[in-house]
């Protein structure tokens, strides 16, 4: 079974992350009824400075909000009534997603003067990318730490060393170490990487060293057949060339 793993620690936190990401989009574009831009921002600011808060800023609180009513309530049922560590893991976890959200909010602002001189600023809160916080949490993901199965109702770091040190609202962790991807295993679930399709000159996570697991990979030639350089001849039909390209593929052993 892979529940309890650095994977589906990162599962809960990139899910959580994008309802509250989408949630909060949705209440600044005015498409739900229950919320709007987040208001409590307004008329603030500093005016001895040039700025003030306007604008529509993100709703995150209601988003953050949702996002907890939707996935963590389930969970707290399963934990009330078990008290399953591996319940409190995706709870923090959950979190984790939430405050990666809330971490990399950023302030935009537009100018107000003549000819742009930007003698006052208009500013507001906005979420970052979706691309930059899944990129957070995939670093957090990389560092991810694992709990000791000890304590049942609490959360510790296995490692001694680490005990002393409390675990942080961003950090996501796992109670149990992932199998090995690289080979097949039916009963997991796990297909392996032989005769995946790999980049040879990749050194991220489709290049063949890494997806292939140091077994090395199989090179063979595909040929391609499609239709190239189409001309409109009058009247009225397209003549086209049949071209031919021969591409090196590789796959892992």
């Amino acid at each position: 079974c892979l529940v309890g793993t650095k994977e589906t620690a990162f599962i809960h936190a990139v899910t959580s992350a994008g309802l509250v990401h989408s949630v909060t989009r949705s209440c600044s574009a005015g498409n739900m009824t229950e919320c709007s831009c987040d208001v409590t921002l307004q008329h603030g600011g500093s005016a001895r400075e040039g700025w003030h808060w306007g604008g529509c800023s993100d709703n995150i609180h209601y988003g953050m909000s949702f996002s907890r009513r939707f996935l963590d309530v389930p969970i707290k049922n399963i934990t009330r009534k078990s008290g399953s560590r591996l319940a409190l893991v995706n709870l923090h976890n959950n979190e984790a997603g939430r405050q990666a959200v809330a971490k990399l909010m950023s302030v935009d602002c537009r100018c107000h003067g003549v000819s742009g001189s930007c003698a006052v600023k208009t500013c507001w809160k906005t979420m970052s990318s979706f691309e930059k916080i899944g990129q957070f949490l995939k670093d957090k993901y990389e560092n991810s730490i694992q709990i000791s199965d000890r304590l049942k109702n609490k959360l510790r770091k296995k490692e001694k060393s680490q005990q002393r040190i409390p675990v942080g609202k961003e950090d996501l962790l796992y109670v149990k170490k992932s199998p090995n991807y690289c080979v097949e295993d039916q009963k997991l679930g796990i297909p392996g990487t032989q005769g995946r399709e790999c980049n040879r000159t990749s050194e991220g996570p489709d290049g063949c060293n890494l997806l292939c697991c140091g077994r090395g990979y199989n090179t063979h030639v595909v040929r391609h057949v499609e239709r190239c350089e189409c001309k409109f001849v009058w009247c009225c039909y397209v003549r086209c060339r049949r071209c031919e390209t021969m591409t090196d593929v590789h796959t892992c052993k």
